[in-house]
């Protein structure tokens, strides 16, 4: 039968970009879940087009943001990290079975507003002269799905509640250094990212602590202890309060960030 969980293996191993967020975006939420199938993926990574050209991050080097190029530059790292957002979204569905139907149908909406705000960057990228994948990129929300895909709890307590948290915290600046220089429509766009992606990451914290109370485990306590295990990237301020309170952190976690 054709599940959910199925069904999102295919814009998940779609390698053209535009095809991937399209293929995304018509994902049927109606369709029977499947919670508990064992899926096997075609590919041992999610698709990928030769472009952009994939680097380590210390080799990106930003340019002025009173050129055209150096806010293409910008707005297309912002649409690779929703790029990979979509194939991170998908890989939760399709990878770990056994959930409640509610986390899968959760994450196939997640990857759908991932794939708008795609979608929004990269009209906004050819609006400028520019499209997704004339610049490099680096691979590093992939690396740490590839460092969680054994175990779920990592995975939810590590990418959306630090990786995409994190994202939280960088987007003010980040629509500050666009507006700044008159690109309002970016401003506009980075917007709409922030308030869905402070219900993504409210997702990843209702979650991490649905499998930490199954598994019998202390939410605050697990946490430090995955981001030593895994080597996820230390958390540094400047830190949006504000938002991590809306996407649920608890007030014990955001004293620890204080700290």
């Amino acid at each position: 039968m054709h599940t959910l969980r199925s069904a999102a293996l295919h814009p998940w191993a779609q390698t053209d970009p535009n095809l991937k967020a399209q293929a995304t975006l018509a994902l049927d939420l109606r369709l029977p879940v499947g919670a508990d199938d064992t899926l096997q993926a075609p590919s041992s990574g999610p698709g990928r087009s030769d472009r952009p050209a994939l680097v380590p991050h210390t080799q990106l080097k930003a340019k002025s943001m009173a050129t055209p190029e150096g806010r293409a530059m910008l707005v297309h790292s912002v649409a690779h990290i929703e790029l990979n957002a979509i194939d991170l979204a998908l890989d939760v569905v399709w990878r770990f079975a056994g959930m409640p139907e509610a986390f899968y149908t959760d994450w196939v909406r997640i990857a759908q507003e991932e794939a708008k705000h795609f979608c929004l960057l990269r009209q906004h990228l050819l609006d400028m002269g520019f499209d997704y994948g004339d610049f490099p990129a680096h691979n590093t929300l992939w690396d740490m799905a590839e460092r969680t895909q054994g175990d779920i709890l990592a995975r939810i307590g590590i990418v959306p509640r630090t990786m995409e948290a994190r994202g939280l915290d960088a987007s003010p600046g980040v629509k500050n250094k666009l507006v700044s220089v008159g690109d309002h429509r970016a401003g506009e766009i980075l917007d709409i990212i922030l308030q869905d992606e402070i219900g993504h990451v409210a997702a990843g914290n209702r979650w991490y602590r649905h499998l930490c109370e199954q598994r019998g485990l202390d939410p605050v306590h697990t946490y430090a202890e995955l981001i030593a295990q895994y080597d996820a990237p230390k958390l540094r301020p400047p830190f949006n309060m504000a938002a991590r309170q809306s996407a649920g952190f608890s007030p014990e976690e955001l004293q620890l960030l204080g700290q």
